[in-house]
């Protein structure tokens, strides 16, 4: 099989990292913060050790506000939920996944905020960071308490201009959460230097650390209500969480092993280096790009924005049957809406039945992308 699906999870995971959580499951995987003995202090020190460095990777300055969660989304709920109050007004934007979506409607439709969507994708007059910003003001509420938005859309390739929308939030008091979902390995992303307050990243995509595996980093004095409650090693006879990060969000045991192998995914991304990773992706997409539209029935979206992800269809071919067709020639893609109805509406790829997905990490070679270019063609109806 070749594997072209890295957007819902990068495949295979590097060596380093498989090594590292056996060794971890055969060594010290103690549970951290349980008691003061050798391996759940040795647990402890590989976690602290993973904090570290994922806060100097994101360009934060403060790991204690590196939290882990089970994936992105819980990362993105926590902070949702644990930020916004009674009577708030948020903006999200018109790519984004249903990690952003579902939870502030279900807040709006409780009654508890409101809501409105802002433009990225513009079309008349061109697409910059100035009528982003622009758009964005012009939604704006005397009430309006977050901003969030994703770095990297997960159905193709358009990236948002997070450091233009950190400095428009952060100069009006606006809260500004990032999904870096597609982001996070892929492109250089510094906290304080994007004047970001919650940055929300999954360990198991370009990160390339294995599920069950995410991480929200918080910015310094920013202190969301627990979404979880329970055991936190720490005073144990209190009925409340602990008031300091990271103890007052990590309720209940770790998952060490998945956080080793992340450190581990981390430092291979720092190894290859993110520009030069991003750089190959953008080869890899034109590479893709002008092989599909060689194709007269095949269709691109957003193929001005390279990147490490294609979205595309083939005209009197349904998606889920051009998957299915890939696969059984051994190409692993997505066929779908990828949980992403916003992203889709915008696109226009909503009357098309959604799209095929295409999405590559750093082990997959031009020889690939032609092979699968070349089973695209031959499939036909």
């Amino acid at each position: 099989m070749v594997y072209f699906d890295h957007a819902a999870t990068s495949f295979p995971k590097p060596r380093a990292v498989v090594d590292e959580m056996t060794k971890c499951m055969r060594f010290y995987c103690g549970n951290a913060g349980r008691g003061s003995h050798a391996l759940a202090m040795a647990a402890a020190e590989k976690i602290y050790q993973c904090r570290t460095e994922c806060a100097d990777f994101f360009g934060s300055s403060h790991p204690e506000n590196v939290i882990f969660t089970l994936n992105t989304t819980m990362a993105l709920n926590t902070v949702i939920k644990g930020l916004l109050r009674p009577g708030d007004h948020v903006l999200i934007s018109d790519m984004e996944h249903n990690a952003v979506l579902r939870p502030i409607v279900r807040l709006a439709q409780e009654g508890l905020i409101e809501y409105d969507i802002f433009s990225t994708m513009i079309h008349d007059g061109g697409r910059s960071d100035v009528r982003i910003c622009a758009r964005l003001a012009r939604l704006l509420k005397r009430n309006t308490r977050m901003v969030i938005c994703n770095h990297a859309s997960n159905i193709c390739s358009v990236v948002q201009p997070i450091k233009a929308l950190g400095t428009f939030c952060r100069k009006r008091g606006i809260l500004f959460v990032v999904d870096a979902a597609q982001s996070a390995g892929h492109l250089p992303i510094d906290m304080e230097e994007m004047q970001i307050d919650a940055l929300c990243a999954p360990g198991h995509k370009g990160l390339l650390g294995p599920q069950g595996c995410g991480f929200f980093i918080l910015r310094e004095g920013i202190l969301p209500s627990p979404l979880i409650e329970g055991g936190s090693g720490l005073h144990s006879l209190d009925t409340q969480m602990p008031q300091d990060p990271p103890e007052r969000y990590e309720a209940g045991t770790l998952a060490t092993p998945a956080i080793a192998g992340l450190l581990e995914g981390i430092r291979e991304v720092g190894r290859l280096g993110i520009e030069r990773l991003h750089e190959q992706e953008c080869v890899k997409f034109r590479a893709l790009r002008q092989r599909l539209l060689r194709i007269p029935s095949v269709t691109v979206y957003a193929p001005d924005y390279e990147g490490s992800v294609l979205l595309f269809n083939k005209k009197g071919m349904p998606p889920d049957e051009m998957g299915r067709a890939l696969d059984r020639l051994g190409f692993c893609v997505r066929a779908g809406y990828h949980c992403s109805a916003l992203g889709h509406k915008t696109l226009g790829t909503l009357s098309d039945g959604d799209g095929v997905r295409v999405s590559f990490g750093p082990y997959n070679t031009l020889q690939q992308l032609d092979a699968l270019a070349d089973a695209v063609e031959g499939i036909h109806p």
